[in-house]
């Protein structure tokens, strides 16, 4: 069992199998963007080996992230091993989150290898925005993509990145379209990760201002419903759709946070919102699992009390040097 100083029980990992992605989503890396080059990635035998230590430490749920996770070739491999110890009562669960875009070759593979829920990232319906927000993006690609999911059972939360001055006017859209599908949507807050400056600034919009706006527009109450993720889940009347907000700065989350991340290069992050991070590729590659473990440990013992974002116009102090594809969602 992880805890760590806050005792906080840490059972929760988020996997993030690749940098690499088939979008350049604006908030989340450059268009120009270097990815890693191959030997600092982990193999796939290397990231499930990993996942065999946090699962010996009694971590049971997991999430592969990405960038995006369906265009890491082995991607399958990892998915099935995962099964493989769900089935033996060894986790609880795992999920994905994905852009959508490779859903409908990999949605009944996702299925019969007990994936029973994912989320998909999706900021607009409209396939000009789709394609100005992503760069060069068919939003038809993932609406078809989602559908697939659904036919084949898999549950499906909306997560919507609400950026100011470009889908603040949408939002009731996207909710209204994902209730007729029977799918949640989650809203998040601009980040000050990755792109640092004026521009991050600008694409913020305070969650509160957002939440009091769709609870007078849609008569939104307060859900007692929760996740193992950050959202505050609100519903409707006469329906059965739950909306989350995800307010990394305007309400910190983080005294009931029990996650960490690993990256595709082995750095293991204990707060998205913090540099801080121990490097288990190392000791990984010279096959010394005790010192692997040691380092888990440790990190336990410095992970943070709460993330130190803030989001200002000429003082970036509160921003975090890398982008959102190298860390994971």
């Amino acid at each position: 069992m992880l805890i760590d100083n806050f005792k906080r029980k840490i059972e929760y990992l988020r996997v993030s199998v690749t940098d690499r992605c088939d979008l350049r989503c604006t908030y989340c890396m450059v268009e120009d963007m270097k990815f890693l080059p191959k030997q600092e990635v982990l193999s796939i035998e290397e990231l499930i080996k990993l996942i065999e230590v946090f699962n010996g430490l009694g971590v049971v749920k997991y999430r592969l992230t990405g960038g995006e996770p369906l265009v890491r070739k082995g991607i399958v491999d990892i998915i099935e091993y995962l099964n493989t110890l769900k089935m033996k009562g060894l986790i609880k669960e795992h999920t994905l989150t994905t852009n959508g875009t490779n859903l409908q070759r990999y949605s009944e593979i996702l299925k019969k290898n007990g994936v029973d829920r994912i989320n998909v990232s999706l900021d607009t319906l409209r396939a000009s925005r789709f394609k100005e927000i992503t760069r060069w993006g068919d939003v038809s690609k993932v609406l078809n993509g989602i559908q697939a999911a659904l036919d084949v059972g898999i549950k499906i939360k909306i997560n919507t990145v609400v950026t100011k001055d470009f889908n603040d006017d949408e939002i009731i859209e996207i909710i209204n379209w994902a209730e007729k599908k029977n799918v949640d949507v989650s809203l998040i807050e601009v980040m000050p990760i990755g792109s640092i400056g004026e521009e991050r600034f600008d694409q913020y919009k305070l969650m509160s201002v957002v939440e009091k706006d769709l609870t007078e527009k849609l008569s939104l109450t307060k859900s007692s419903f929760r996740t193992n993720g950050p959202s505050r889940y609100f519903t409707r009347p006469n329906s059965n759709q739950k909306i989350g907000f995800i307010s990394a700065l305007s309400h910190n989350f983080c005294e009931t946070c029990n996650r960490i991340r690993l990256t595709c290069t082995g750095k293991l992050f204990m707060c998205l919102g913090q540099n801080d991070f121990v490097d288990l590729k190392y000791p990984l590659r010279e096959q010394k699992t005790e010192d692997v473990i040691k380092m888990i440990e440790y990190a336990m013992s410095i992970k943070p009390k709460s993330h130190d974002f803030e989001i200002k116009k000429d003082d970036f102090n509160g921003y975090i040097d890398r982008y959102m594809n190298q860390t994971g969602g």
